[in-house]
């Protein structure tokens, strides 16, 4: 366990998978948590009682709003972009909003949010964005615009790290490969198939993500910046 006391943490998209489980892992190791959620209220609210976190309502999709989340959170110390959606299919036929709004969600929030955190963010602070092994490979069809998203995360992570670099701040990337969560759940459809790319045949679990974010947010993880952790079973290997 890493000693997160007195550390402000927001975590942006914290109700549910594997956000829950960072919120859950900051909050056990002593810091100061705030979390977002959009749409489940209740699972938002039932984990921050139990927890002693804050939750705050904040849609990623919206720019303003994701900007005024993070100035009034302060002077954070980590920083977790968390929030994503995913849109599969024939990109011949999908909605073309749908896939705008999963740009805003996967890729303009984590640049606003890590740029806003940046301003008053404490000298040696630590940003960390959830992306995706999608970034480096897709392996089957109908996964063009969330691969998109995810690679785009990589270029941005790279840069900022370089732009923040001066005054210690860390920005790295976590690529999960298959974890079990309700978007993905282990006993899911497309199980056999994820398993039948992977080293191990299992997925992952939202705490073995939490794990690494805690890492990477503490000391031992203070020379790795601009870099991409992929955790997804040998997915990619």
């Amino acid at each position: 366990m890493t000693d997160f006391k007195g550390k402000a943490v927001l975590v942006i998209g914290g109700s549910r998978g594997i956000g829950a489980a960072i919120v859950r892992r900051f909050a056990g190791d002593g810091a100061d948590v705030t979390f977002t959620y959009a749409g489940s209220k209740e699972a938002a609210d039932t984990l921050a009682s139990e927890i002693g976190a804050k939750a705050v309502k904040s849609d990623a999709g919206n720019r303003n709003d994701t900007i005024a989340t993070v100035k009034a959170a302060g002077a954070l110390d980590v920083l977790v972009v968390n929030a994503g959606t995913l849109v599969m299919g024939d990109p011949l036929e999908t909605n073309p909003d749908a896939v705008d709004r999963m740009i805003d969600i996967n890729v303009r929030a984590p640049y606003h949010a890590a740029v806003e955190a940046a301003r008053q963010m404490n000298d040696g602070g630590r940003i960390i964005i959830i992306g995706s092994v999608n970034g480096d490979r897709m392996p089957f069809a109908g996964g063009a615009a969330y691969a998109l998203t995810k690679s785009a995360v990589q270029g941005m992570a790279r840069g900022l790290a370089r732009d923040f670099g001066p005054r210690n701040i860390t920005v790295n990337v976590i690529q999960p490969g298959p974890i079990d969560t309700d978007m993905n759940p282990a006993d899911g459809p497309m199980k056999d198939t994820m398993h039948g790319f992977m080293a191990l045949k299992r997925h992952g679990r939202p705490e073995e993500i939490a794990g690494l974010a805690a890492y990477l947010a503490g000391p031992e993880g203070g020379f790795m910046t601009g870099a991409l952790h992929t955790i997804d079973g040998g997915m990619a290997a």
